[in-house]
């Protein structure tokens, strides 16, 4: 069995995959000084909780917080004896390597989205990621990585203005009734939900006219669905795309010798 980490800024996501399917998926907050031990106790008491027989062989993590792979890598080997696969490392295959400028680093989640989307669409595809950051990941028709943009995310945004503007409140992310609010919170409700539905549809309209051939749009991330209920473009809404891809890297690593 494979477990699935994809360690993001805000949260990391453990995922136990038995070669058909995802058994069970666990959530946790990302922190940088996490134990090896601290991870497993977490781990392993959910794992008893849902009842979950797992016998790890195997372990791939991406990591967009470099800070934390060592404790990881600690934890793979002392609780499951295996070394893990680390998407971005020179050890760890791709399908299909990246062709973007020459000695970009991109993001190892980038790289599984491009992996996951490919096997499901066969390529031509703008991946929609809502994290901490909303990242667009264009795939060629081949399967490689060749590009995207970087948005500051939703809940950032919210952050940033609750900061920067003491008398307005946090609020929850919904889709508003009314685009012209009659109160702050609707106000705020309102510039988030449709200044990002806004962003989204154009940008995915201005990728599709430089790409120049018709593309799919797949959406992914917590807020996907919500920003869905807008009509900005999604052609499907996958909220496992990236884990998916992690075991789709996995596969071709041992497919290749790898692992």
């Amino acid at each position: 069995m494979l477990l699935a980490i994809d360690c993001g800024n805000t949260n990391t996501v453990f995922s136990i995959w038995d070669g058909e399917e995802f058994v069970c998926t666990l959530r946790t907050s990302t922190h940088h000084a996490r134990t090896a031990d601290a991870y497993f106790t977490w781990y392993s008491t959910l794992v008893k909780h849902y009842e979950i027989e797992a016998d790890i062989t195997d372990v791939i993590i991406a990591s967009t917080v470099p800070r934390v792979v060592f404790n990881l890598r600690v934890f793979a080997d002392r609780f499951f004896g295996c070394r893990p696969l680390v998407v971005g490392k020179p050890e760890c295959l791709l399908p299909v390597s990246p062709r973007i400028d020459e000695g970009t680093v991109p993001g190892p989640d980038r790289l599984a989205n491009a992996a996951g989307a490919f096997e499901r669409h066969g390529g031509d595809v703008v991946v929609v990621d809502f994290g901490t950051a909303t990242n667009f990941d264009v795939v060629s028709s081949d399967g490689a990585y060749v590009g995207g943009i970087i948005a500051p995310g939703v809940n950032l945004s919210l952050e940033a203005l609750h900061q920067g503007a003491a008398a307005l409140p946090h609020i929850d992310i919904t889709r508003p009734e009314k685009v012209i609010g009659t109160n702050t919170v609707g106000c705020i409700q309102s510039g988030v939900y449709w200044g990002y539905s806004g962003l989204i549809e154009g940008l995915i309209a201005r990728i599709k006219t430089e790409y120049g051939m018709p593309m799919k749009v797949v959406g992914t991330g917590g807020l996907a669905p919500l920003f869905d209920q807008a009509d900005v473009g999604f052609d499907a809404i996958e909220d496992d795309l990236t884990m998916h891809g992690l075991t789709v890297i996995h596969r071709y690593n041992k497919e290749n010798g790898s692992t």
